[in-house]
């Protein structure tokens, strides 16, 4: 989910840009770039990350193409959420953005009437409460495809809604919320989408509202999706051009994910495009975009981490560099569910072994150069938030190689002549290896990651060095990006142990809690999580992560983080900034980041 590429939570199988990697140019061709964005109404061109390209239009996302550059750089343009995060770079609730005036409480808080401000789409329909009841009956009908969907959660915590006018609806819970987590959590989910326009099962098929029933909004679903699908239609499918957000798609590209964007017209908020074109530029690799930024091509890119040292070129020469922070953590992801090595990953002291021999603090030193900061738990470490407490610190595990080494000794782990640890005392007592695992069992971890990425190689590689010394053989496993996240990011299907074959995984981006303000610890982490890919699983976690969700104040969200950094659901890793970005001085407007990942580029002028 973020996803930091523009993947956070960031979590897909995303296009993958083969063969090109020798490419020293940028895939999809410029048209401007810095001397386009030196006159009022010009282009502005926006560099992709490697990897991290606009590949799904359709704004009900599934776990696979719930990306960054999908929802909040593709989609977020053009179909606006019913309530925006987001507010001069903090994470916040953004009323002034929202397509909806605050909602009303009653019922002793479980029923919430929300009003619509005046939108349009921009055939010139309005935007109503039928639109919503349109995304939320095909939501009902394809919840599990849904990459937010946690079961018992939302939609399945809705006991009614009603419809009274074209401008107001309501909505009732099953029981009370808190209301920081409805606005700013599970109102941000729901995105009015054109009844009139999109309810139909197939092309040139006569509108109608076969979203009413059950079936019939799955086959409205199955339609959209497979037009989403097509990849080669994004620029001439009539569907995508009734938008309600500030920018419409002008070209797109099947190839390369090229993309481009003209504004608007017929935008109803404020403020409206200033600028003339966007253009969303796909590269190969970090140097081909390195190269197009020092050659002035590109008004709003970034510098990759290795070339860092290198900025003052690019500040000489009319660019502005300012680190993204991103709302999320990064971590490596561990698979409970894996058949060969779930039930060692389950013993916490392995998880506490393995965090032990992560040197954070080297990492974001000699790999970051200082450009990233610690992972503790599940609350973002930046922009710092009063959700963050500082017993989390506390809680953590220092690198520690001996610490390691004597927690698997003291289990009943024997060193091996291939210097591979093995179970030598298996059993269930609290010297022995733990439930499930056979004597004879050996420590050898496959970890797949992402290719590609100097700074990831860098990481994996320090890795199997740290892990060898205390006996756990790290067997590397390169493969591209999309191939990573779309093997590692949503669970598997537990029939099929096959499907459940990989062991840890990193791509190097983690979490994002996009669209969200306020974190929903279990999507990620939650037993029944779509996106828990790695079936982490705790009674306790659970009830921890509810009360987050229904009681007031700051002390439940504390008190989960604490749990969750000592418990362990992943290992934790340095979180990199989402990008060190190199902006033209002639573009305004861009700073400060929003660290949900939105692009506010209505706002932006040359």
């Amino acid at each position: 989910m973020s996803t930091k590429s523009v993947t956070r939570g960031r979590l897909a199988a995303l296009g993958v840009l083969c063969g090109l990697v020798a490419l020293a140019a940028p895939i999809g061709g410029l048209t401007s770039g810095v001397s386009a964005a030196q006159s009022g109404g010009g282009t502005v061109t926006i560099a992709q990350q490697p990897g991290s390209v606009p590949n799904y239009i359709f704004p009900l996302v599934n776990g696979s193409d719930a990306t960054g550059s999908d929802v909040m750089q593709f989609q977020y343009l053009m179909y606006r959420p019913l309530y925006w995060n987001g507010d001069d770079g903090k994470p916040i609730p953004n009323s002034k953005l929202s397509l909806a005036y605050p909602p009303v409480y009653s019922n002793d808080g479980k029923t919430l009437t929300i009003k619509l401000r005046h939108y349009n789409w921009s055939d010139g329909t309005a935007v109503t409460s039928r639109d919503i009841e349109f995304w939320m009956n095909l939501l009902k009908a394809e919840k599990a495809n849904w990459w937010q969907y946690v079961a018992g959660e939302f939609p399945d915590n809705v006991a009614s809604m009603t419809f009274p006018t074209a401008r107001t609806f309501t909505i009732t819970f099953n029981r009370v919320y808190s209301h920081q987590f409805l606005l700013g959590n599970q109102l941000a989910q729901i995105i009015p989408i054109p009844q009139e326009a999109w309810d139909r099962t197939s092309t040139g098929g006569a509108i109608g509202n076969y979203d009413m029933t059950p079936s019939g909004a799955a086959s409205v679903f199955d339609f959209l999706n497979a037009q989403s699908s097509n990849l080669a239609t994004y620029s001439t499918n009539p569907l995508w051009r009734t938008v309600d957000g500030p920018w419409r798609m002008s070209a797109y590209s099947a190839t390369t994910s090229y993309v481009a964007f003209s504004p608007n017209t017929a935008y109803s908020g404020s403020p409206r495009p200033k600028l003339a074109k966007l253009e969303e530029i796909p590269f190969a690799s970090d140097s081909a975009e390195y190269d197009a930024l020092r050659a002035g091509d590109i008004d709003y890119g970034y510098v990759p981490y290795q070339d860092v040292s290198q900025d003052s070129y690019l500040k000489s020469h009319g660019y502005k560099i300012a680190s993204w922070a991103t709302w999320g953590f990064n971590y490596l992801s561990v698979n409970f569910a894996n058949p060969k090595l779930g039930k060692v990953f389950s013993q916490l002291y392995v998880r506490q072994a393995m965090q032990h021999l992560i040197d954070q603090p080297a990492f974001i030193k000699s790999i970051f150069h200082g450009l990233a900061y610690a992972t503790d738990g599940v609350i973002p470490a930046l922009p710092p938030t009063p959700l963050l407490t500082s017993s989390v610190a506390k809680s953590t595990y220092s690198y520690s190689p001996a610490t390691a080494k004597a927690l698997l000794t003291s289990h009943g782990w024997h060193r091996s002549a291939a210097g591979v640890d093995t179970c030598a005392r298996p059993g269930v007592s609290s010297s022995e290896c733990g439930k499930g695992i056979a004597k004879g069992t050996r420590l050898v971890m496959p970890l797949q990651y992402a290719s590609g990425t100097a700074t990831i190689t860098a990481e994996v590689s320090v890795l199997q060095s740290s892990f060898a010394a205390a006996g756990i053989d790290l067997e590397l496993d390169q493969a591209p990006f999309g191939t990573v996240v779309g093997n590692v990011s949503v669970a598997c299907d537990r029939s099929k142990p096959s499907t459940c074959s990989w062991a840890l995984g990193y791509w190097g981006s983690g979490w994002t809690y996009f669209p969200a303000s306020y974190p929903n610890v279990s999507v990620p982490f939650g037993s029944g999580s779509f996106l828990n890919a790695g079936y982490y699983s705790s009674s306790e976690a659970n009830s921890l992560m509810q009360a987050t969700l229904t009681k007031s104040g700051l002390a439940p969200m504390h008190e989960l983080e604490v749990y969750m950094a000592k418990n362990l659901p992943v290992l934790w890793m340095p979180e990199p900034y989402y990008q060190i970005s190199a902006i033209s001085t002639k573009l305004k407007g861009v700073l400060p980041q929003d660290p949900l990942l939105n692009l506010t580029a209505e706002g932006w002028s040359d």
